[in-house]
């Protein structure tokens, strides 16, 4: 393993086989608490997911729950889950209950209490897990045993990696390692073709965006949330890099 430096002593790299004790319940005395006083970073795919929980459109759901926010010298935004004005700034999404879009949750929520990096290297892509030991979890304290890889396996985050490894090939492109400033329209389509499915979906349809025009065949494909946004990423490399 390739240790990572600097890391808070709460934080500690472990491999993808090594086991560790832990578990997550409505019995264990801090449940919901991770759910709160956070910041929850939200990617493409999440969103795309939380569409379907909430049954919102794309529009509704980044009006209503989500903040976009671009720091000088970031290259893309970011975009954050609202939270709750209760003084703890709790999940808009927790109840005393639990997590009430559970089965859609952010990709962030299922590998709690893991944190995983992809890392591009000379021979391909380099998978990274650390483990978060937080005070104020107490699902370490229960004797349920699992790996870094069985954990991931059993919170079905397959699909999750799978979108944000691929949205991660933009965001740490040579060209933005290398300090790429992407123009004002890229960023508009950064946020409409991966965060905003039917308005891009839209656009597409009526044959509004420039240089793209689509088949019926490709039309009905694209009916499909996931296919829509695995074609969003194709297009936002292709635009922000070819020429390069």
């Amino acid at each position: 393993m390739v240790e990572p430096t600097n890391l808070p002593e709460f934080i500690s790299p472990i491999d993808a086989d090594d086991s560790f004790s832990f578990a997550c319940h409505s019995g264990v005395k801090c449940f919901n608490e991770c759910c709160r006083l956070l910041e929850l970073a939200l990617s493409p795919y999440d969103v795309l997911r939380l569409r379907k929980a909430t049954e919102l459109t794309s529009e509704q759901l980044l009006a209503q729950y989500i903040i976009i926010e671009q720091e000088p010298g970031e290259a893309f935004p970011r975009l954050y889950l609202t939270m709750n004005d209760d003084g703890r700034a709790s999940c808009v999404f927790v109840d005393k209950e639990g997590c009430t879009v559970y089965e859609h949750r952010p990709g962030a929520c299922r590998t709690y209490p893991l944190g995983r990096s992809v890392r591009r290297t000379g021979i391909g892509a380099y998978q990274q897990f650390v483990i978060i030991k937080e005070d104020h979890c107490q699902g370490f304290l229960e004797a349920a045993r699992q790996t870094p890889k069985s954990y991931c396996y059993h919170q079905e985050l397959t699909l999750y990696n799978q979108f944000n490894d691929a949205v991660m090939e933009i965001l740490q492109h040579d060209a933005i390692r290398n300090g790429f400033v992407p123009s004002q329209l890229n960023i508009e389509l950064y946020i409409l073709a991966l965060y905003n499915l039917d308005a891009f979906r839209k656009q597409l349809f009526e044959d509004r965006l420039d240089t793209i025009v689509l088949s019926h065949i490709e039309k009905e494909q694209l009916q499909n949330d996931e296919n829509l946004l695995i074609f969003g990423i194709d297009v936002l490399h292709r635009q922000i890099f070819t020429g390069l």
